[in-house]
C-alpha cells in the first residue's frame, strides 16, 4: 500500500510535555523552595512527613514512607516485607528493568511469567504455574497504568502462603474491582519520576502499607537501618525522599485526579478516532478496571513503519518496552530463552505509545488520529 508523502504539520507532537502540567503552579512551587533555602531542613523537612501522610490517605492505605525513588521503593518494600537471600519472587516478563532489577538488588531471585491480552499484565495462571518450592512473593505490575487483577492474584497469594508486593510505579490513582492501586498487597511502591502521573522535579518514590512493622522497617532502611539518630538496628541505605521534591508533591497531588480526568479524555478521544484503523488493536480494558492511563499503547504488525511516518509528521511516539525482561542481555542468567513468554515477545515486537499527557490540546489529538489513520488509508 502506498502512502502519502509527509505533509505540513502546524507544530510537532512531543510524546510528552510536562509543562502544561505545571503553569499554575510555577509561582506556588518557587514561593516555598525559596523559604526551604531559607529554613535550610533539604532533608526530613516537615513537609516529608506532610506529603506522607495525605498520599496515604490518597491510597487508602494507613502509611506512606516516601524514599529516593521507584526501584528504591521496591527493593525496600521487599526487604522490609521479608525478603530473604535467594526467596523467588514471581513478576511478569513484559515488564520495564527495574521490576527485575530491585528483587535482585534486595537479593531474591526474579521468576518471570507471561502476561494476558485482556490487558497486557502479570496472567495469575501463569504466575500459579511459576510459582515453586522457593516462591515467596508475587509482584505484579501495574503496567500504562491500569491494574493487574489484583483480587485473582491476591486469592493465590493467599492460597500459597506469598506475600504481595504491588508495582504501582505507573498507576497513581488506578482502580479495579473497587481496589485501588497500591490497596491491595502487603506493600506497594510508586515512582513520582516526572513523568509520572503524580510526577515530582527530579527522582522520588514512595512505599505504602498498611502494616505498620512494614513502614517501620522502610523507615530504618531509607535512613541508613537507624531506628533513631545512631543507633542502628540493621544495614541499610541513604534513600531518603528530598524536602524539595516533597514540597513539589504536595503541590502536584491535589491536582492528580484532575491530571487524571484528563488523561480519561484524551485516551476515549483515541478509542473513538483509531477505532477500525487498519490492524491497529486498541489497549483493552477489561470490565471493571479504571486506568489512568499513564501510557497509550496501541497495537500493530507494522510497528516500526508506523514509528517511522509518525516521527516523519513531527509526531513523538516511544517503544513501551522493546525487549521483554528475558531476552536482555542484563538479565540472561536468568536462564529464558526465545520463546519462553509469547505473549510478551508479542508485545514488544508490536506495541506503540502515542502521545498522551495533561493539557494536551483536542487539536493535538486529533493531529494524531489523523495521521494514524493516512497511514493505513494513504
Amino acid at each position: 500500500m502506498a502512502v502519502r508523502e509527509p505533509q505540513a504539520v502546524d507544530a510537532s507532537v512531543p510524546f510528552v510535555d510536562l509543562r502544561p502540567a505545571h503553569d499554575g503552579l510555577k509561582t506556588r512551587i518557587l514561593a516555598e523552595l525559596a523559604d526551604l533555602i531559607d529554613t535550610a531542613a533539604f532533608t526530613n523537612g516537615p513537609q516529608v512527613a506532610t506529603f506522607e501522610r495525605r498520599f496515604a490517605s490518597y491510597c487508602r492505605r494507613a502509611h506512606c514512607v516516601g524514599v529516593a525513588n521507584g526501584t528504591d521503593a521496591l527493593r525496600l518494600a521487599l526487604l522490609a516485607a521479608g525478603l530473604e537471600p535467594d526467596d523467588e519472587v514471581v513478576l511478569p516478563a513484559n515488564t520495564f528493568a527495574a521490576t527485575a532489577a530491585a528483587v535482585l538488588q534486595a537479593g531474591g531471585r526474579p521468576v518471570l511469567a507471561d502476561v494476558t491480552e485482556d490487558d497486557y499484565n502479570l496472567d495469575p495462571a501463569a504466575a500459579e504455574a511459576a510459582i515453586g518450592a522457593h516462591t515467596r512473593f508475587l509482584l505484579p505490575v501495574h503496567l500504562y497504568g491500569q491494574l493487574a487483577p489484583v483480587r485473582a492474584l491476591s486469592t493465590l497469594a493467599r492460597r500459597h502462603e506469598l506475600r504481595l508486593i504491588e508495582d504501582a510505579c505507573q498507576a497513581h490513582g488506578a482502580q479495579r474491582d473497587g481496589v485501588r492501586a497500591g490497596a491491595a498487597g502487603a506493600a506497594a511502591a510508586f515512582s513520582f519520576y516526572p513523568s509520572k502521573n503524580l510526577g515530582a522535579m527530579g527522582d522520588a518514590g514512595a512505599v505504602v502499607t498498611g502494616d505498620a512493622a512494614i513502614a517501620q522497617r522502610v523507615r530504618m532502611l531509607r535512613e541508613h537501618g537507624q531506628r533513631t539518630k545512631y543507633r542502628h538496628v540493621r544495614a541499610g541505605y541513604t534513600s531518603r525522599l528530598d524536602t524539595m521534591q516533597a514540597i513539589v508533591l504536595l503541590h502536584k497531588l491535589p491536582q492528580l485526579e484532575r491530571w487524571n480526568h484528563q488523561r480519561r479524555m484524551a485516551a476515549a478521544f483515541y478509542n473513538e478516532a483509531l477505532a477500525g484503523a487498519g490492524d491497529l488493536r486498541l489497549p483493552p480494558v477489561p470490565a471493571g478496571s479504571e486506568p489512568v492511563w499513564h501510557l497509550y499503547v496501541v497495537r500493530t504488525n507494522r510497528r516500526a513503519s508506523l514509528e517511522r511516518f509518525l516521527h516523519e509528521r513531527g509526531i513523538g511516539t516511544s517503544r513501551h518496552y522493546p525487549q521483554p525482561l528475558h531476552l536482555a542481555p542484563a538479565f540472561a542468567d536468568l536462564g529464558y530463552r526465545r520463546g519462553a513468554f509469547p505473549i510478551s515477545e508479542a508485545l514488544s515486537a508490536e506495541l506503540l505509545s502515542l502521545p498522551l499527557y495533561p493539557g494536551i490540546l483536542p487539536r493535538r489529538l486529533e493531529q494524531v488520529a489523523r495521521a494514524v489513520r493516512a497511514f493505513f488509508y494513504g
